[in-house]
């Protein structure tokens, strides 16, 4: 069982940065692949990154490429994502979560492991 808390969001405006991060409780959280997803309202919840259990396969959805940057830290049994140069349009809920599967990186339903989300709002 593992267990994600998202932390980090809040209100920003346009051109900002925020950092948010995702801390799994359990010892086998290096063992994970990492993904963060996000849902705007009123809308279905789409991938955003996704970096393997190694770091060493990362993966952006076209629309945050070149400005979003996710990382983790096995030692702190973290996942980040790095958000700058934020748009409203970015303005959503964001989750973290864990899988052991191998689908698709953005397949959500690959994943076993969600946390509550953050909420992320942009201003324009």
């Amino acid at each position: 069982q593992v267990q994600l808390v998202e932390s980090g969001g809040g209100l920003v405006q346009a051109g900002g940065s925020l950092r948010l991060s995702c801390e799994a409780s359990g010892r086998t959280f290096s063992s994970y692949d990492m993904g963060w997803f996000r849902q705007a309202p009123g809308k279905e919840r789409e991938f955003v990154a996704f970096v393997s259990w190694s770091g060493s396969w990362i993966y952006y959805a076209d629309s945050v490429k070149g400005r979003f940057t996710i990382s983790r830290d096995n030692a702190k049994n973290t996942v980040y994502l790095q958000m700058n140069s934020l748009k409203p349009e970015d303005t959503a809920v964001y989750y973290c979560a864990a899988r052991k599967t191998t689908t698709t990186p953005s397949d959500e339903g690959g994943y076993d492991y969600w946390g509550q989300g953050t909420q992320v709002t942009v201003s324009s």
